[in-house]
């Protein structure tokens, strides 16, 4: 591997610029802007790196799937996932470069998709072609599926992988995605909470009216959703809605054990989390993150919003909600209960669902293949990694262990203030050329041990 290692350093700069000319192609899945242009120049950059790459169309956006058979096909075969999509940049006054500009600072690359995905998943690639070029073959198989469409949920995923299991058949999938630890930590996941999002309608009366001539008669639609909004969860962050816990299961022994191995730095985390402070114990702050499912209003509109006074009593209100699910829970299950909170406290509210749910995940970390991921990961960044047996944020991770029936481990590569989803998103370089090293690891190490 030393070869290996050694083309990846003296290569840094030639990386570097694939990842820009990635960066630089817009791929916004919720305005469609430039997602196909960025399909087809992540298929182009996969064949010249020595992938045999494939573009399959989607009822949204593309799917691209790659391969490259190692030197004994029936060694063990792995498959990367990850996304060429990005969020909006917006709001664009607040990038201090040009959001599809990749921009040098301080040791970091910044621009839209930097952390997320697009420089996490390009090391996959890099690490395939630094492989080919120095060994001229691989020591296992190596499968690729990048989607444009995670960004919006991955409503298109499932189907696909429903319809194409013997084309990705795998022993392992790998996704690098997400923040490594706030220490800085490499940090390897096995699993992920699901999210199922809806939204709550009220309409109260016609048109907005005067609050003056008719104040006090009439009923205002923002407070009747915040008197609703107020029945679902107490003080102490507990969910009201009967049934909302039934489902979830107590973490194990084994994952007691993880969560006592992690570190703890409450102050950190606030710093890197922007907030005053958290108060919360060590065992209760990750029996929270990773075990424990959430309510959470993401926004209310309603009446005025804009700059100064308008005395109107609303007459119209959406409150748009987000659960996120933990390991067992059914989101159909779950709306049901919802629903029916729904019409015992207020029967008048509406709720929608525009979104497909993304259903939680999780591998065990005990199972072979899991300490050989593991292994790689504490060799490719010279460091032990810290093990969450679950992540607190959602992926599709369902398609790859309910639907393909493989497991999957998540490894992130990014730094933990990368401001994926924010402005003046980054990566630092050294996470960039540590993510090549560590996936050059990884099919090493997962070629050499034992199927």
């Amino acid at each position: 591997m030393n070869e290996v290692h050694e083309r990846i350093d003296s290569s840094k700069e030639e990386y570097l610029e694939i990842l820009k000319v990635l960066i630089r192609q817009k791929s916004i899945s919720t305005e469609g802007e430039g997602v196909n242009e960025c399909a087809r120049l992540l298929k182009g950059m996969m064949e010249k790196a020595g992938i045999r790459s494939r573009i399959f169309e989607t009822d949204g956006q593309p799917i691209i799937y790659g391969e490259a058979m190692g030197e004994a096909p029936e060694r063990r075969t792995v498959l990367f996932y990850g996304h060429y999509d990005v969020q909006p940049p917006e709001p664009l006054e607040k990038w201090v470069s040009p959001p599809f500009e990749p921009t040098i600072r301080e040791g970091r690359i910044y621009g839209r998709g930097t952390g997320d995905n697009k420089g996490q998943l390009i090391t996959h690639v890099l690490a395939v072609k630094t492989f080919l070029e120095t060994r001229g073959s691989l020591p296992l198989n190596v499968k690729f599926i990048f989607e444009g469409e995670e960004e919006v949920g991955s409503p298109n995923l499932a189907k696909f992988v429903e319809k194409n299991r013997e084309l990705l058949k795998a022993d392992l999938v790998l996704t690098s995605d997400g923040p490594l630890h706030d220490s800085g930590a490499p940090l390897i996941a096995f699993g992920v909470r699901g999210v199922m999002n809806f939204d709550l309608h009220l309409t109260t009366a016609s048109t907005d009216n005067h609050s003056g001539n008719k104040g006090g008669v009439i009923p205002n639609a923002v407070w009747e959703m915040v008197d609703f909004l107020s029945t679902m969860k107490d003080d102490k962050d507990i969910v009201l809605i009967p049934g909302f816990y039934d489902d979830v299961v107590e973490p194990t022994i084994h994952e007691k054990k993880l969560i006592n191995q992690l570190p703890y730095d409450p102050s950190n985390l606030a710093e890197v989390y922007g907030v005053e402070k958290i108060e919360l114990q060590k065992e209760e702050f990750y029996s929270r993150l990773l075990f424990r499912p959430t309510l959470t209003i993401n926004g209310i509109t309603g009446g005025h919003t804009g700059k100064g006074t308008k005395n109107i009593i609303p007459s119209e209100v959406t409150a748009k909600m987000e659960v996120r699910l933990v390991y067992n829970q059914d989101p159909e299950d779950l709306i049901e209960k919802v629903n029916k909170h729904i019409q015992k406290h207020h029967p008048n509210i509406r709720l929608t669902r525009e979104e497909e749910d993304m259903r939680p995940s999780k591998t065990s970390s005990e199972l072979e293949i899991s300490k050989a991921v593991i292994r790689a990961v504490e060799k490719g960044f010279k460091e032990k990694p810290i093990i969450y047996p679950a992540m607190g944020g959602s992926l599709p991770d369902y398609v790859w262990t309910k639907v393909l029936g493989t497991p999957s481990i998540m490894i992130p590569y990014a730094n933990a203030d990368e401001a994926n989803h924010a402005p003046n998103e980054n990566l630092k370089l050294e996470c960039f050329y540590k993510g090549i090293h560590t996936s050059a690891q990884l099919i090493h190490e997962l070629g050499d041990s034992k199927r």
